[in-house]
């Protein structure tokens, strides 16, 4: 399956859609893609509109995004912080702002008739259900969401195509890939290669056991939330890419490279049949593959400080180490066997890494849950959402009993 394929609304339609206006519900608003999205939203200008906002605990930020962006419909995580912004009487443009809450609330605000367009930058499973959701109106839907491909890829570029929506990549590497295969022959593309900071721990000598939560949190070249920060650092992040890659792109994993590069400014790459490699660089921002898909398929002026070879100097690149980091190895092994095990591999890493921050589990041991929870699947392929849920909650289950 190939991203072209997910991209099943004509080309001209797209364009069309570019010119008008493009009226957006942001999942996620209040996390790092959340607050770089609305930043690269005020500054694209008027044709570019907030519909919709959501949030899960930071209310008081919502609550300036609200001011702010004006949108008609915000979607928050508990009931009681619901009401609470329902009391405060929100008006705007002459219409009461709508409040929703929980899972049905996302699902609702990604269906709102006046939108057109979705980003999801929610982490988690819990986004997978608003994207199926966003893809069945038919909607726009950009991507930052990775675990929700993760879990389940087939289905959802199944629906993508079913319901002729777009499905366009945020993550800067899927990004880089996207821009790097426009008007390419798909046929012609020998491997995909990922590139990989290697977190705040590549170069670290000795043993990651005593690592603590605040040397994990320190991401060298990127500011990003708490779990994907983790995640990167674990090498796990890298891992789940190559899967959302895989699904993307249409390629076998066997044909996706990750190489780490810690300067992070090569995206990513693409090599083609004949040797010949196209690449993305630009400095360490998420504003660029932001913007890109809000723009896609046109670009335009940004926010990102335009990169100087000379100033950045060099460019490495060097063998990711599968024995030190061997989140990577099991992200590719769930990858390889398909069905429901990438669904248990991302919900035993969602429970681990939040101990490990919470102080339960050493840094070491999220690989060690992960595998153990994968060793004692049994799993099934061509899966229903339903299954997928299911082996979700499995996943979550058997990880806290490792706690």
């Amino acid at each position: 399956m190939k991203l072209a394929e997910v991209q099943s609304r004509p080309r001209e339609s797209i364009a069309a859609l570019s010119a008008k206006e493009r009226r957006i519900v942001l999942l996620g608003s209040t996390g790092s893609i959340g607050i770089n999205s609305l930043n690269v939203i005020r500054q694209l200008g008027e044709n570019f509109r907030v519909v919709g906002l959501s949030a899960h605990g930071n209310i008081d930020r919502l609550i300036e995004q609200i001011h702010a962006f004006q949108p008609e419909v915000v979607a928050v995580w508990e009931e009681s912080a619901a009401a609470a912004l329902r009391s405060k009487g929100f008006q705007f443009h002459g219409k009461t702002l709508v409040v929703l809450s929980g899972l049905e609330g996302l699902i609702e605000m990604v269906r709102w008739p006046s939108a057109n367009f979705v980003l999801s930058a929610v982490v988690g499973a819990v986004g997978l259900r608003p994207l199926l959701a966003a893809l069945r109106s038919g909607k726009t839907v950009a991507l930052a969401n990775k675990e929700a491909l993760v879990m389940a890829g087939e289905l959802v570029v199944g629906e993508a195509r079913r319901w002729k929506a777009t499905l366009l990549p945020v993550d800067s590497e899927h990004s880089a890939l996207f821009q790097c295969l426009q008007g390419e022959n798909r046929q012609q593309v020998k491997q995909l290669i990922l590139t990989a900071s290697g977190g705040p721990f590549y170069r670290r000598s000795g043993a990651l056991s005593r690592v603590t939560p605040k040397q994990a949190l320190a991401h060298p070249t990127w500011k990003m939330g708490r779990k994907i920060t983790v995640d990167s650092a674990t090498l796990m992040n890298k891992g789940l890419e190559a899967l959302e890659a895989s699904i993307l792109f249409g390629l076998p994993l066997d044909r996706i490279q990750v190489v780490i590069h810690p300067q992070s400014i090569v995206h990513s790459l693409v090599e083609f049949v004949d040797g010949a490699m196209l690449a993305q660089l630009s400095w360490p921002d998420m504003c660029l593959p932001i913007q890109y898909a809000l723009t896609y398929p046109h670009r335009m002026p940004g926010l990102l400080k335009p990169l100087n070879l000379i100033e950045a100097r060099r460019l490495e690149f060097y063998e990711p180490d599968f024995r030190r980091f061997p989140c990577l190895a099991l992200a590719q092994e769930a990858g390889r066997k398909g069905g429901t095990w990438p669904a248990v591999l991302n919900g035993s890493d969602e429970v681990a890494v939040h101990a490990f921050l919470n102080g339960q589990i050493r840094f070491t041991e999220i690989a060690s849950i992960v595998e153990k929870t994968l060793a004692k699947h049994r799993g099934s392929i061509h899966p229903s959402l339903e299954t997928i849920l299911e082996a979700d909650r499995w996943a979550r289950d058997q990880a806290k009993e490792y706690l």
